[in-house]
């Protein structure tokens, strides 16, 4: 009888150590990793510190239910809400994180946009000193009408309408500035002087002012940007009375528009066409 009382007394001491022993709980396992994921991102105590935080409470009531034998089923389902307050605060660190980037993104266009109309700033400007300087090569000169450019009559033999090889250098310099500003139109004006009468010489300004415009189609300015009219003896710019008077009153002008396109209303009667 003796000997089985030792026997006895160990195996009550192996059911008390088994029934002491919390039952293991994969939910609450699940609800630890999913914590632990959240507490780790930056933003989670910013954008989902109280999810974290009742994350964290329900997660220690559950290994308090585990500690205290209590059924697993209340583990559980403790450790099931911790779980979900992680997922809810990883979703929010989430949405944060995504306006964030939105933010920067906006940002970074914002300069990018700020950065590209600079550029255009200086492109235009750059683009205004060349015409500038392109103007002061043509020695255009501003009037009520807009820029003017006079051609003298050393254009053309005396009563005639064919260019000369010295004017071909002019004409180069009037192209390149149609072909660097594409919206520039021009009004070619042919003058005369008195002399021979008044058919005669609107027919010879008209022809003079067709030669200069045929030219610069030539050198590929579209026609469309050009018009030509003769205006005889109307406007001189001299007296008639002399030789050096006749002399400025021979020749033409090219009156420019602004870089619209549009011309000063002194000649809005004379649109290019």
């Amino acid at each position: 009888m003796n000997r089985k009382i030792p026997f006895t007394g160990t195996l009550a001491a192996l059911l008390a150590a088994c029934a002491s022993t919390p039952p293991h709980s994969d939910q609450l396992d699940r609800a630890r990793a999913q914590i632990e994921v959240l507490a780790q991102q930056p933003m989670a105590q910013q954008a989902a510190a109280k999810d974290l935080e009742a994350a964290r409470n329900r997660l220690a009531q559950a290994e308090a239910a585990q500690q205290h034998n209590e059924p697993l089923s209340e583990v559980d389902h403790l450790a099931y809400l911790a779980e979900r307050h992680a997922q809810a605060g990883q979703a929010r660190v989430e949405e944060a994180v995504a306006r964030q980037q939105i933010a920067q993104a906006g940002e970074a266009r914002a300069h990018a946009l700020l950065e590209a109309r600079a550029r255009e700033a200086n492109n235009a400007k750059e683009q205004l000193a060349a015409a500038q300087a392109q103007l002061a090569q043509l020695q255009a000169k501003q009037t009520e009408r807009g820029m003017v450019v006079t051609m003298g009559d050393m254009l053309f033999d005396t009563g005639k309408a064919n260019l000369k090889p010295g004017a071909m250098a002019t004409l180069d310099r009037l192209a390149a500035y149609l072909q660097a500003n594409p919206q520039t139109r021009l009004i070619i004006e042919g003058h005369t002087d008195s002399t021979g009468s008044v058919a005669t010489n609107e027919e010879l300004s008209q022809r003079r002012a067709d030669a200069v415009a045929t030219a610069l189609i030539e050198r590929g300015v579209p026609a469309q940007n050009l018009h030509a009219v003769g205006k005889g003896e109307d406007m001189p710019v001299a007296t008639n009375a002399t030789a050096a008077g006749r002399q400025q009153n021979r020749r033409v002008e090219v009156v420019f528009s602004d870089p619209q396109g549009r011309f000063a209303q002194a000649d809005s009667d004379a649109s290019v066409r």
